[in-house]
């Protein structure tokens, strides 16, 4: 495609993961069709979403809450495989079974206001034209990293979660991970089969449950979340307000001490970490499984964040742009949400579509 000449459709989905593609069978369910009437774009280079980078060792019986996608099941799933070959093939049957045609690998830079109404979407295959966007990018392109003093004096290796790869290389090492979620406590599980030695760190006390999670407790966890992106608040996950599912494997490293949790330190010294009351610990990994930030930055042109550093959302739709919804953003962000907002998605969309009809 000429990168000086727009190519129009009704519809851009920016990402193809649960989020994207939830949204694109609802765009087909509503009568548009790929590459005429909407398109497709993802970054990855191949199906999957975010699950295509997680690390071999998560094996698919090792996943919490993973719903199915609308209009086709996953089944016969091999929970001892990894979940990104499982979910990875899922998702590329599922692309192939509804003809939804993602364009990929295709990087968008920014999207702006263009001509008669519409926004311009600016991407690494040149640039489309469309009167609605349906954002679905996700947050695993933006791993959150904090800073502590004497960070930058570390001898040892730092990483995030978005880089790690299974334990294999960590044998023998003294490894600190740093974060509450269920990423920190994967990773303590299996590097304390191979480590030298593992601590676990977070800011917070974890919160674990036990028992089932109803649908009343489901409800009252993603109005926590749906209230502070009303309030135009970076959101929170689902998942940090949930708690942590208290399973068979938990207990048991928990009775073994490998989750046994210190609090946050202060600082991190050349050989470790420290905390203001004397008490210190050598490592030779820092492993920060400390979470993502939803990925947005190529919608800043269109100015749509508030005083508080989130986008105010109704629904899905961004309050201060009608064209542009966000699905897999906040409330949404967990496998079932994003189901559920990309349906709720289309339907403002299609009304906007019959309300704004497309210049003749």
């Amino acid at each position: 495609m000429n990168d000086l000449v727009a190519r129009e459709v009704d519809v851009v989905v920016v990402g193809a993961g649960q989020a994207g593609l939830s949204a694109a069978y609802h765009l087909r369910r509503a009568g548009l069709l790929p590459d005429r009437d909407f398109v497709v774009l993802d970054h990855a280079p191949r199906p999957g979403g975010a699950w295509q980078f997680r690390w071999p060792s998560l094996t698919y019986g090792k996943v919490h809450g993973m719903h199915a996608l609308p209009g086709m099941e996953l089944t016969g799933a091999d929970d001892d495989r990894p979940s990104a070959e499982v979910i990875g093939t899922y998702f590329a049957d599922y692309e192939r079974r509804f003809g939804l045609g993602v364009h990929r690998p295709v990087a968008v830079a920014a999207v702006r206001e263009g001509d008669g109404g519409r926004l311009s979407v600016e991407t690494s295959e040149g640039i489309w034209s469309t009167r609605a966007l349906i954002n679905a990018t996700g947050t695993w392109d933006r791993p959150f990293w904090p800073r502590y003093p004497g960070q930058e004096t570390f001898r040892g290796r730092q990483l995030h979660t978005a880089d790690y790869r299974g334990p294999d290389e960590f044998a023998g090492k003294r490894v600190i991970v740093v974060g509450g979620g269920a990423s920190g406590t994967q990773h303590l599980m299996e590097l304390a089969e191979v480590a030298a030695g593992t601590t676990w760190v977070t800011r917070r006390p974890p919160v674990f449950r036990d028992g089932p999670f109803d649908e009343d407790a489901g409800r009252a966890a993603v109005a926590m979340v749906e209230e502070r992106v009303r309030r135009g608040l970076p959101p929170r996950s689902v998942v940090s307000v949930t708690g942590l599912p208290l399973t068979d494997a938990i207990r048991q490293a928990r009775r073994t001490g490998v989750l046994d949790r210190l609090p946050m330190f202060q600082r991190i010294t050349p050989s470790g970490v420290a905390w203001d009351d004397g008490r210190s610990v050598e490592a030779d990994v820092i492993l920060w499984a400390t979470g993502f930030r939803a990925a947005i930055d190529h919608l800043a042109p269109l100015r749509l964040r508030e005083p508080g550093g989130g986008i105010r959302v109704e629904g899905t739709r961004a309050v201060r742009d009608a064209r542009v919804h966000l699905v897999g953003y906040g409330p949404s962000a967990s496998t079932i949400g994003a189901n559920r907002a990309g349906r709720a998605a289309v339907r403002e969309i299609t009304r906007l579509l019959e309300k704004e009809p497309a210049p003749v």
